[in-house]
């Protein structure tokens, strides 16, 4: 039996279900138009030929397979354009998402029961809005392809797209490519462990990072054992790669979780005083530590400045003796009130050093940054009291709503063994009201 081709146009359809003679399949090889206000649903597998094009500005469900060798796009600023991959029954096999041509959607959903793999995605599929993950787990196939010159699959976020109930059943296995420059959670997993990373606002709008975890992969580490000397344990059961694929090298806060489960028992005997983000450098050929803001009630370690570069991240412990402070107080109180009691962000000693300030909003988002902090030591000068102040800081100038914060203080120490520079990072609560 031969599939049922079409060749059309749809206006003005509030309703429209497309039947084939095969398994209810469609083919477009023309011009294929879903307007704002059309539902679409495809009970068989849907193939959109290199000839084809369609604009799909209203909602399309796709019950069965997608392939898009053509063009497949929404209208420029509409913000209506929905796909929905969904499952009915009981399915026996992953849903195929491929096609050599690029996948734009405004909205997407995935949606199927079938556990662990239920959608393999073997086609670059690129998100403007919400990609929402309903249930089901993406497979991303990132191997080579010929004809497109890219990998055959790709789950693409463009500039303010964002994933949503990602979770152990509902996630991305494979890489996940974030455009833009706002902050981003990669919904990044590996079979049914859920496990994203989190990346800051970055400067550049046409940033391009890509994201990715992997699970028990034990021979990376076993070629990899060189660490720097303030590191002790290294988390050798995951890592997250992370990369900034654009030539602009951006810099950005990084964010990452543990988990009893998944990370390595012996790095987790102390996580509050000495668990940290750890870096491969691949130049130097060893692991570097990134240093890292511990969050208990969220199982999560922030780096305490924007990472020094790109590539593989894990989970280490750091030998505190190893971290010398000079003697370095921090008060992390600022009651902005003017009663001379912690009006200002105090740091006892600071100013033996050369040094450098900076302090984050919850989001990643700098608030204040300065050099030569409290010049004085009496806080009549270059200190933070509760505004916003830095030559890159955001609402310059504006007084900050109360919160926890977190500072970054980046001093150079010398001793008889010469001169190294010190990072210090922590909670910082801030009372304005």
């Amino acid at each position: 039996m031969k599939k049922r081709k079409i060749y059309c146009t749809l206006l003005g359809l509030s309703s429209v279900l497309m039947y084939g003679q095969r398994s209810s399949d469609m083919i477009n090889e023309g011009v294929f138009f879903v307007s704002s206000e059309d539902v679409v649903s495809v009970v068989g597998t849907f193939e959109n030929t290199d000839s084809g094009d369609v604009i799909n500005d209203g909602t399309t469900i796709y019950y069965q397979n997608f392939i898009n060798d053509g063009l497949y796009g929404i209208s420029h600023n509409i913000k209506t354009g929905n796909a929905l991959f969904l499952a009915e029954g009981v399915p026996y096999a992953p849903k195929q998402i491929t096609g050599n041509g690029i996948s734009s959607f405004y909205n997407v959903e995935f949606n199927s029961p079938l556990r662990k793999v239920a959608f393999d995605l073997k086609n670059n599929m690129e998100a403007s809005g919400i990609v929402d993950f309903k249930k089901g787990i993406v497979l991303v196939d990132s191997t080579y392809n010929p004809v497109t010159e890219v990998s055959h699959g790709m789950m693409t976020f463009k500039r303010g797209a964002q994933a949503l109930n990602a979770n152990e059943d509902s996630h991305v296995d494979g890489f996940v490519e974030k455009i833009g420059d706002d902050s981003f959670v990669f919904p990044i997993g590996h079979d049914e462990k859920f496990r994203p990373a989190k990346i800051s606002a970055s400067n550049e709008r046409g940033n391009v990072f890509v994201g990715r975890y992997v699970y028990n992969d034990t021979s990376y580490f076993e070629d990899r054992i060189n660490r720097v000397g303030a590191l002790n344990k290294i988390s050798t059961s995951e890592y997250w790669i992370v990369e900034n694929s654009d030539a602009n090298e951006s810099s950005v806060l990084l964010t990452l979780s543990w988990d009893e489960e998944t990370t390595s028992d012996e790095v987790l005997t102390n996580p509050e005083e000495d668990l940290h983000i750890v870096r491969w450098d691949e130049q130097q050929k060893i692991w570097v530590d990134e240093g890292g803001v511990v969050d208990m009630s969220r199982q999560e370690v922030t780096t305490i400045g924007t990472v020094k570069g790109y590539g593989v991240f894990t989970f280490g412990t750091v030998k505190k003796e190893w971290l010398l402070d000079g003697d370095i107080v921090v008060y992390n109180l600022v009651t902005a009130d003017g009663d001379g009691k912690n009006d200002y962000f105090i740091i006892d000693h600071i100013k033996n050093y050369p040094n450098k300030v900076e302090i984050f909003n919850r989001w990643g988002a700098r608030v204040y940054e300065t050099t030569n902090y409290d010049p004085y030591g009496d806080g009549s000068t270059n200190v933070f009291r509760g505004y916003s102040e830095g030559k890159a800081t955001v609402d310059k100038g504006t007084k900050l709503p109360s919160g926890t914060y977190y500072y970054v203080i980046t001093y150079e120490y010398t001793d008889a063994n010469g001169s190294r520079m010190i990072k210090k990072a922590a909670n910082l609560h801030l009372e304005t009201n």
